[in-house]
């Protein structure tokens, strides 16, 4: 039997700023359990977690330099994902959550097998649409600045 604590409530998914970290283009993005957006403490951990990533990580993938951050300020703690597209079609996913109360406490959970939670699917989901659609259906003349300029501002 499923139990649930509570019933469903949507949460805003919000287009942050775009990051230039180096050459990369990262489109950042907010979900927020209560309020409308993380708090700045956990948007510079995410910001340092995502330049570490891409520093160490990045290099050694077929990437074209795009991708996006996941800051999600939820019930029970933070979690931040860094993503990026490689080798045409794949997505290159990290994640790290933290305490809600210490934002900048981000651990690596990636080897856990930890991904996504439901609202952080969302936004997954809306940015491989982007992705399709901007660089994939547009062989032989993909468009990278397109795909940057497809945001999500929902309520999910």
């Amino acid at each position: 039997m499923i139990r649930l604590e509570a019933p469903y409530r949507s949460r805003p998914i919000r287009f942050l700023d775009y990051w230039h970290v180096g050459d990369w283009r990262m489109k950042a993005y907010g979900i927020a359990y209560a309020g409308d957006a993380p708090q700045p403490a956990l948007v510079d951990a995410a910001r340092a977690v995502t330049e570490q990533r891409l520093g160490t990580s990045g290099a050694a993938t077929g990437h074209y330099y795009l991708g996006f951050v996941g800051i999600h300020a939820g019930k029970t703690g933070n979690f931040v994902f860094v993503d990026w597209w490689a080798d045409e079609n794949e997505l290159h996913h990290h994640v790290y959550v933290s305490p809600g109360d210490e934002p900048a406490r981000l651990e690596y959970m990636t080897p856990t097998g930890l991904a996504a939670c439901a609202w952080d699917l969302r936004l997954i989901g809306h940015e491989r649409d982007a992705w399709v659609e901007t660089v994939l259906k547009r062989y032989p003349r993909p468009d990278g600045e397109a795909y940057l300029a497809r945001v999500l501002n929902t309520d999910a």
